[in-house]
């Protein structure tokens, strides 16, 4: 007697999935959310990109696509397909890298800012490699960060409110935000003994980004006090340059107490004032859609928190 299999399965999976081919072209298209950049990366014509695309849609008979004036944008049925399409691509790929190479280490490519990166991961990795010595990291890092879809990445950290649209956010902590300095600077200038006094120290301050950012005159806007024209000592665009100037003497920076916590622990930067802001941001590690919140993302959490 003849049992009963999952249909889908009874069926083959040649005559559900008609083309792999136009599988692989709409995921580079949603990745991109462009059929130009999808065809320079695949190598292939844009005219034979859209018609992959195009033949998809009809046999699926929904559009995966809304073309706009200026640009394309997933439809719910294309963002369903996306999300386990990608998945699955990026496991079967995880598994030709992991055979090709020889071994059974599983590697996650973890995107951060330039700054969460520099300041909060490298002083940790000798953590991972104790903790989870099966996993090997790869940064992804970045100015800003983005859209999920356009980004070949499995872990992202963002800071923000936590609501947000491509993948599940996981908490890692929230931040306090205070002057800090190189105990040099505190030795040759002394703590100043108000909020007044603060205005005229060598202020360092980076540039805002997207993210939320706080500068000095949001963090003393804060604090409800409004100071007339800071005189800054130095500006930076990167945030990891304004505490290379602190650690060198340079002057007072914001301290992100996250950021810094290895520096401050050794001493190398100091508390100036007991003033601080807490931000209603927090930092979190975003899971894309499609995908799971497995051990070893909890294992990366916990080392992130660590």
């Amino acid at each position: 007697m003849k049992t009963q299999e999952n249909g889908n399965t009874h069926k083959g999976y040649r005559r559900i999935i008609p083309s792999m081919t136009a599988l692989l072209e709409f995921e580079a298209v949603a990745r991109h959310g462009s059929f130009t950049l999808a065809a320079r990366e695949l190598g292939v014509t844009q005219a034979a990109v859209s018609k992959q695309v195009r033949q998809l849609e009809e046999n699926l008979r929904v559009q995966l696509f809304q073309r706009l004036h200026r640009g394309i944008r997933l439809t719910s049925e294309g963002q369903a397909l996306f999300s386990v399409l990608s998945e699955s691509l990026q496991k079967v790929a995880a598994v030709f890298d992991r055979l090709g190479e020889g071994n059974s280490e599983q590697e996650l490519i973890l995107s951060t800012t330039a700054t969460f990166s520099q300041l909060r991961v490298m002083p940790r990795l000798g953590r991972l490699r104790e903790a989870m010595p099966q996993v090997r990291l790869r940064l992804a890092t970045q100015m800003f960060t983005g859209d999920l879809r356009n980004q070949d990445v499995d872990l992202l950290v963002r800071y923000g409110d936590g609501r947000w649209t491509d993948g599940h956010a996981v908490q890692l902590f929230e931040e306090e935000i205070f002057p800090v300095c190189s105990p040099a600077w505190l030795a040759r200038n002394g703590a100043p003994d108000s909020l007044e006094a603060l205005y005229d120290t060598d202020l360092l301050d980076a540039d805002a980004t997207t993210e939320g950012w706080m500068t000095w005159p949001t963090w003393f806007r804060e604090l409800g006090e409004h100071p007339p024209k800071l005189r800054y000592s130095l500006r930076c665009h990167l945030y990891t340059d304004t505490i290379q100037a602190a650690l060198h003497g340079h002057g007072v920076a914001l301290g992100w107490g996250r950021m810094l916590d290895h520096l401050l622990a050794s001493g190398e930067l100091v508390r100036l004032t007991d003033l601080v802001v807490r931000p209603r941001e927090a930092y979190y590690l975003v899971v894309p859609h499609g995908r799971d919140t497995t051990a070893t993302v909890l294992g990366l959490v916990d080392w992130l928190r660590s």
